[in-house]
């Protein structure tokens, strides 16, 4: 018995030996930025630990996750914006665009309609709302392009998010390119000055005005809308179609060419049945990898997690409201990811 004991002791010894030596092997990869894709983002994250190394993402921001990109204070960066050339130049580096999903944003109101009645949205009515042009809910040009909606006479309330959001410039972005007003006056962004409203940080902040002021309108992305039970309306796109954002749709919204670095915007898209305000989201990381002394080791464990989020990371995309890639997106982040170098030699 006292043998056995003895025996039982030395294994169990040897295997918390074993358990160690692994644990201490497992790195911890840094990142920050979006909010959009964050509730993706940490399930995929939470079940990558249970097969490879641990993942640590701020939600931020995008304009956050760029700037700790390029400040080299993280491994990877996630925006639903494309970093601007400039901002690029400042790295001495190469940066790349890694689609790892679409998501859409949604016009979110609260006017306390019955559950199945859906409101209309135009650019051009959008833009107005926003402009502060349109300050009703019961101005003409709404109750126009919804005559069988009895809408309240009630004052409008913007909200808009008031820090550096991927969000903000799919938004935007899409207002640009559909209202000339809006392009000449305000622009799009990450981060612009509104001409009116009330700002609120994050999609959480803007849900959570809206939910709680009657009159407001705001943008969230869908997943928030979805998860918080809000309403959102269709949105009229460039085939003249009121489009009602789902996976579906999104997913429509991606039947463009991708160029091989995948900068590319699906606002307004040309898809007849694609919602308009349409995005994929990023991971952005340093094409060369060897900067500030980063150990092979860390540049291979970021390489690996950014590989398997666009692979086998896919499954857990539609459940949370997210569209996975398309297959000729997921090839051209796959093919960046094999152009990715250490000291100049391509990783493998």
């Amino acid at each position: 018995m006292v043998k056995m004991t003895k025996k039982l002791i030395i294994v169990v010894g040897l295997l918390m030996c074993v358990i160690c030596t692994l644990t201490a092997q497992r790195l911890e990869i840094l990142g920050a930025g979006a909010t959009f894709p964050y509730p993706l983002y940490s399930k995929m994250f939470d079940e990558y630990s249970r097969v490879g190394d641990r993942v640590n993402y701020q939600a931020i921001g995008s304009g956050g996750g760029i700037n700790q990109l390029t400040a080299m204070t993280v491994d990877f960066g996630g925006t639903d914006a494309i970093v601007s050339s400039d901002v690029e130049a400042t790295t001495g580096n190469t940066i790349l665009h890694v689609p790892t999903c679409l998501g859409a944003v949604v016009v979110t109101y609260n006017l306390q309609l019955p559950d199945n009645v859906k409101l209309r949205f135009t650019a051009d009515v959008i833009a107005d709302i926003f402009l502060g042009n349109i300050s009703s809910w019961n101005d003409i040009r709404i109750r126009q392009i919804n005559p069988d909606v009895n809408i309240p006479n009630r004052p409008i309330t913007v909200v808009y998010r008031s820090d550096g959001s991927g969000t903000t410039n799919i938004f935007t972005e899409y207002l640009e390119k559909t209202n000339q007003k809006w392009a000449t006056s305000v622009g799009s962004g990450t981060a612009i000055r509104w001409p009116a409203g009330i700002g609120a940080r994050g999609n959480p902040g803007v849900s959570a005005f809206v939910q709680q002021t009657p009159g407001a309108i705001g943008y969230v992305e869908l997943v928030y809308a979805l998860s918080n039970n809000m309403p959102y309306g269709d949105v009229q796109n460039k085939a003249g179609n009121f489009i009602t954002p789902t996976i579906e749709s999104v997913t429509i919204a991606a039947n463009v060419d991708i160029p091989a670095d995948t900068k590319v915007s699906l606002t307004d898209t040309d898809a007849e049945l694609g919602y308009p305000l349409s995005s994929f989201t990023w991971i952005i990381l340093f094409k060369e990898q060897s900067y500030n002394n980063r150990p092979i080791e860390k540049a291979n464990a970021t390489v690996n997690l950014v590989r398997w989020m666009i692979t086998d990371g896919q499954t857990f995309a539609s459940a949370l409201h997210y569209a996975p890639l398309p297959e000729a997106a997921k090839q051209r982040g796959l093919a960046l990811l094999q152009s990715i170098t250490y000291n100049g030699q391509v990783l493998r």
